[in-house]
């Protein structure tokens, strides 16, 4: 009896573990959507144009930003490596007294994606990652046609806080926890503004009509990463869902301390 109890305390907490894995993922369904320069947006770079549909397989999707206390976990197992850290820049997150439940930021694609497959999961494609920033909506951000620090965090050009004189994260001049503001219709915070993120694609110009073909891997090189969603220290026009932005993967000397990431998995695994 006292074995049969052992086995099932086992399985209710590989159960519960397991759950509370798929529940911090959301199962986006496979389908098409309308990718690039939404209709009546004037701010889309060339980049944007002309948007295109895009059939996006399956796939979960993190419903939130990897934060500095997830990240950490990973560094104190041995398996990552830790990002440029707060007492290099004031900007950074990781080792920043009271910033756990911020996104890890200050962060490299490499070191990203290496803490994804950590977690048996990979950066979302560029197409998953605007299909889930979309979240069916048409419009130039998944609430509507215009954006304030009501949505996201971002600087909306009139949002004060406690740093005077600055409306970078709304007033804050810096990131805020994860899920500060409210989850997009499929329950994903913060893909719009907070950190920006990294996905898995290089970047290339002609990217979207590739995607419309199918190619959702293009380029296979590039010199550089894309990063999508805007950040905290942007102008809201830079948080649309279509806007695209790359860095190289290895920062170097330079903090990227705009730059989180999520990650993402292939299908809609259920547990």
């Amino acid at each position: 009896m006292r074995q049969l109890r052992c086995f099932a305390a086992m399985f209710l907490m590989a159960f519960a573990t397991t759950n509370a894995t798929a529940a911090d993922m959301v199962v986006v369904p496979a389908g098409t959507f309308t990718m690039g320069c939404s209709k009546g947006d004037k701010l889309c770079g060339a980049e944007e144009k002309p948007a295109v549909k895009v059939a996006v397989p399956a796939f979960m999707i993190d419903d939130k930003e990897v934060t500095v206390a997830e990240y950490r976990a990973c560094v104190s197992a041995g398996k990552c490596k830790a990002p440029k850290t707060h007492s290099l820049n004031k900007y950074c997150n990781y080792a920043a007294p009271q910033r756990d439940a911020h996104p890890v930021n200050c962060i490299d694609w490499t070191a990203a994606q290496a803490y994804c497959a950590t977690q048996g999961k990979r950066l979302p494609r560029e197409a998953e990652w605007e299909k889930a920033a979309r979240a069916g909506a048409a419009t130039a951000y998944s609430w509507g046609r215009t954006a304030s620090c009501r949505e996201a965090i971002a600087n909306d050009g009139k949002t004060t806080g406690s740093v005077k004189g600055e409306m970078d994260g709304c007033g804050e001049d810096r990131t805020w926890p994860v899920a500060s503001r409210a989850a997009n219709a499929w329950g994903l915070y913060d893909m719009l503004g907070n950190a920006g993120e990294w996905v898995a694609n290089g970047y290339a110009t002609d990217a979207l009509a590739h995607y419309a073909k199918g190619e959702l891997d293009y380029p296979a090189k590039s010199e550089e990463r894309v990063v999508r969603g805007g950040s905290w220290d942007e102008k809201v026009k830079n948080i649309r869902a279509s806007f695209r932005n790359s860095k190289p993967p290895v920062s170097g000397d330079v903090v990227y301390g705009s730059i989180g990431f999520r990650c993402a998995r292939d299908g809609a695994k259920s547990h």
